[in-house]
């Protein structure tokens, strides 16, 4: 690729993701709450008034407005120009690591789930179905053009069979990670008599199984688990809130340990041609 074109193919893409990150945003408020995220319009969730199209403009508009409402003064979340902000960045880095391929097409998919299920996961303590098993299902299909790597394939199909080599990886990854996942759950449940691991945390660890595969699905677990673990502690210490209560966001942990992994590992690309 061009260097000229390379760049003007990442400011694209960082373009589209402060775009779609707005359009995310909708779908962080909206989804949880059983609201369209086609209509009505966007509204102002404190005041219920319908927002003009200046005021929504990514980033800028927050800036212009300081970070308050024009039509009732209250507050804007942080979290709204957090989301554009970050949808570009992860849009802008999937470009330039993996050009203009439909590897990068699955890698932008992908990322822009995970910042959705992040933070209504954060905010509201859910994992939507809608994005849990609607990405996964995506997964499948787009493992048949972009390819999941994996061991399993490897020994058991060898290389003749690429589309079903990945298809292979995708579901091995999902069963394999979710499923220990979910038996921890039930024996967690069990012991302590409270949920410990809701389903939404199993169909997400499935999700990301099939984008990434077995081995970098648990690399991804690793660091979710790791970030988890060491900032859950220091916030219970700082708030001092009673550990054996309190519900960490895991599943906020495991879709920021997802998102990296394409990033910092080249992931296989298209299937060859030949």
């Amino acid at each position: 690729m061009p260097a000229d074109f390379a760049l003007y193919y990442v400011i694209a893409m960082a373009l589209s993701g402060l775009l779609l990150g707005s359009f995310l945003n909708v779908c962080i408020y909206r989804i949880p709450r059983d609201i369209s995220v086609v209509a009505p319009r966007s509204f102002c969730p404190e005041c219920g008034q319908a927002i003009t199209w200046y005021d929504n403009v990514p980033l800028v508009s927050y800036a212009v407005l300081r970070g308050r409402a024009r039509c009732c003064g209250k507050p804007i979340g942080i979290r709204y120009p957090a989301v554009e902000f970050t949808t570009a960045t992860l849009f802008a880095l999937t470009a330039a690591r993996y050009g203009w391929t439909l590897a990068a097409l699955k890698w932008t998919i992908f990322e822009g789930i995970l910042v959705v299920l992040f933070w209504t996961d954060l905010e509201e303590r859910i994992l939507p179905d809608e994005l849990t098993i609607g990405g996964t299902v995506a997964g499948l299909i787009l493992a048949f053009f972009v390819e999941v790597p994996g061991l399993a394939g490897d020994v058991l199909l060898g290389t003749s069979k690429p589309m079903w080599r990945s298809l292979l990886n995708a579901s091995v990854g999902a069963i394999f990670l979710a499923g220990p996942m979910w038996l921890i759950g039930i024996a967690y449940e069990r012991i302590r008599k409270r949920e410990g691991l809701g389903m939404g945390d199993v169909k997400l660890v499935g999700l990301i199984g099939v984008y990434l595969g077995l081995e970098h699905g648990i690399t991804a677990l690793l660091i979710g688990a790791a970030a988890g673990s060491a900032i859950g502690i220091l916030y219970i210490l700082w708030t001092r809130q009673k550990a054996s209560t309190y519900e960490l966001p895991f599943g906020s942990f495991l879709c920021a340990g997802g998102a990296l992994v394409p990033l910092v590992s080249r992931l296989a690309e298209t299937f060859p041609t030949r």
